[in-house]
Formats: C-alpha cells, structure tokens, sequence
C-alpha cells in the first residue's frame, strides 16, 4: 500500500511541475543557505585554527607593556617601559618547569638588495630556538652554528617570500649562498625557510632572520628584546607555568607587590580558541537566520497542499465512495507533503555542495564538509513537510464522500 500511495503522490507532482517547483523553492533556498553557512563558518574556523598554529604550538609570546594582544607590535611597549635582554631568556630557559624553548626577538624593518633587486621585508634577529618555537622547516640550507650566533655573523636565512622577489626566476640562482645586502651590510644567505603563508599577522614568509646580536650590532645599534617567545612542552600546564613566568619576570624587572605588570604575556592556544569559538557563535546566528526560510518554505507548501485538496475534491471524495479509509487519503497527502520537502532538501543539498565549494576557493578558507549538517538539514526539510502538509492532508481525509462527489 505505501508503494501505491508513495506513486501516487509522485504522479501528482509531476502533472503541476512548475508548480511542484514554485512551492519547494522557500526549502531548497533554506537547506542551501543553511548548509553554504555552517560549511564556510568551518572552513573559516580551520583556517583560523591553522594560521595561529602556524605562529608556533603552545606558544606564549611575552612582550614589554601592559597592551596585549596581536595589536601590541614588534617593538613592544612605549615610553620608559624597559625591554628584555638575553639574560631574561636564558633565565626563564633554566628556572622554569614545562618550557621546550624560549627564543629572544628583535625586529626591524630594512630593504634587502640582491641579485640587482630590492625588496623591503621584516629583519629578525633570534637564535636557533627561534625555529622550534615557530615551528619553522627548512627548505635547504642549514641554520645558525654556535659560533655564529657568539660571534654575530653576517649570515642570514630567508623566507619564501623574500627568496621569490629577489631570486626567482634567475638562471641558476636560488638564493642558497647569495649575497644579500641589508641596509650597510652584506650577508650570506645559508638557509631558505620553509613557505607557511599568510596568517593574521601578516606574511610569515616575508622575513630574513639573522643571528640576534648580528640585528643588535648592525641594524638596531642597541642590545634590546622586543619579544620573547616561549614554546611548552605537550601537556604543560599553561595557567601554571604563566603564573611561574609571570613571578619570575617581575622579580628580574624589580616590581613591587602593589605594582602592575610592565609585561603582557600572550597565548597563542587561548587566541586560536577565542576567535574559533567566535566564529563558532556567528556561523550558528548566520544558519538559524537562514533557517528561518525553511519554515517560509514550509508555509509555502502548506498553502499549495491546501489548494492540491480543493482541485481534487471529486477524485477524494471517489476513492472514499469505493471503500479508501481516511488514514489512506491522509497518508496519501502527507506522503506527498513529504516528498515535496525532501526533494527540495536533496537540491539544496546539491546547491550547496557547489557554492560552499566555489565560495571556499574564493574565500581562500579550506572547503569543510560536515556530513551531519547536511543529513540534519535533509531531515529538517522532511520533518518540514510532515508539520505543514499534515493539516491539508487530515482535512482531505475528513471529507465526506457525498459532498465531494457533488463538488463543481
């Protein structure tokens, strides 16, 4: 019987096609807004999770001032605020539990030029832990010996960036071993950084790194830290060991007990969570905005169904003279409701599919498909159809036969 009832119901809609089409419009625009919404927010939400991760895995990023956050800048701090050294990296290295690494920085903005081009880039100077709390790769070359780092030697690396504006397309040139000139002096290229690409901050790529104190003596012409970058080790405790570093840094500042911080400490993990779970909160918003057309999509077939039972009063009011109980005629209705909704539900899945695939690449964030979001979204236009085709189909099964036979 449900085979019957369920062909019956295909018939219908396919003798009023346009119609058929008019009326699952509002679903079909509903399940695709729905589900084009929540993939781009996912997508959006890896890449942010990816751009941070980049920066470094469970990085604390310690800065000179009491503004945090990414807005904080390189050169860290203003006025009388005191920089970082050396010592307090070696310190914090030695007297703290959980740290895999800690890298003093020093930044500074110069044009680099080689190869008859230049290019104006970001100059870091670090020592070689500054690629373990970054989680930086090589793509060749090697990175600083001791030796070099002692001695601030004129030795550099770069990133993929700064490699592609200077070196590329020159025969037999790929920067490995090149001289590069920044600002008053000249140093050899011995590494290319592995490409991560762009994150919040900025180009990652678009840097030459070079020993601190080579950036100390030949480019800043003082001995100051604008940053500490502090890498835990897996499964560190990061609130302790902030506490820890937090006690430690004032007591090397000098700072009384009543007195603020003059430093900001800046975890990375607790910035990728915030923005994730933003993002989170408003791709929900932007679903349940679109949502709301589904249920227009569903008032929609209701309507038509209410029509669909008035065209066909005499045919309702035949199949109950021949003996058709009315839970058949009601099954029959809402079967049709259904099937409606659903199809309307498949093609916006399809349409979706397409445009979340299309719009990710547009958007540059990786395309997330969620499984779930798609089988809900299918379900929920079903369940559309059960809800709003449920009243014309009881009110068709409730006819009496006689007057619907007397029906013009």
């Amino acid at each position: 019987m449900l085979y019957s009832v369920f062909m019956l119901a295909l018939r219908s809609i396919r003798r009023n096609l346009l119609r058929s089409f008019l009326t699952i419009l509002g679903i079909v625009i509903g399940v695709s807004a729905v589900i084009t919404m929540v993939t781009l927010g996912n997508g959006a939400t890896a890449s942010i999770k990816a751009q941070i991760s980049g920066l470094g895995t469970n990085l604390l990023m310690v800065r000179p001032g009491q503004r945090s956050g990414p807005g904080g800048g390189g050169g860290g701090g203003g006025g009388g605020v005191p920089q970082f050294n050396e010592a307090d990296a070696e310190a914090i290295a030695a007297q703290i539990g959980g740290v895999a690494a800690v890298a003093p920085e020093g930044r500074a903005s110069a044009t680099v030029v080689a190869n008859g081009r230049n290019w104006a880039t970001s100059i870091i100077g670090s020592s070689n832990a500054w690629f373990d709390t970054g989680n930086w790769k090589l793509a060749s070359g090697r990175i600083f010996s001791d030796e070099e780092q002692q001695a601030g030697s004129a030795v550099c690396l770069i990133g993929e960036t700064v490699r592609r504006e200077i070196f590329d397309g020159t025969v037999g040139q790929t920067g490995l071993g090149a001289q590069l000139r920044v600002r008053k002096f000249s140093c050899i290229v011995i590494g290319i950084l592995a490409g991560k690409g762009q994150s919040g901050m900025g180009d990652q790529d678009d840097t030459v790194v070079v020993p601190l104190r080579t950036l100390q003596r030949r480019v800043t012409g003082n001995l100051k830290v604008a940053t500490l970058l502090v890498s835990m080790r897996d499964g560190s405790d990061a609130t302790r060991l902030k506490a820890s570093l937090t006690q430690l840094l004032r007591e090397r500042r000098k700072l009384a007990t009543g007195d603020d911080d003059n430093f900001n400490i800046f975890d990375t993990q607790q910035l990728a969570e915030t923005l994730s779970s933003t993002t989170q909160v408003l791709t929900t918003l932007l679903g349940a905005v679109a949502a709301v057309s589904l249920l227009v999509g569903g008032i929609g077939i209701m309507n038509i169904m209410l029509v669909s039972v008035t065209e066909r009063t005499r045919e309702i009011g035949l199949r109950l003279a021949i003996g058709a109980l009315e839970h058949e005629v009601l099954l029959q209705f809402l079967i049709e409701a259904v099937v409606l909704s659903a199809l309307g539900g498949v093609i916006g899945i399809l349409i979706a599919t397409a445009a979340s695939w299309g719009l990710s690449s547009l958007m540059g964030v990786p395309y997330a498909f969620d499984p779930f979001i798609n089988l809900l979204s299918l379900a929920f236009s079903a369940g559309i159809g059960v809800l709003f085709g449920y009243f014309p189909a009881k009110r068709a099964a409730r006819m009496d036969p006689i007057e619907a036979l007397r029906h013009e």
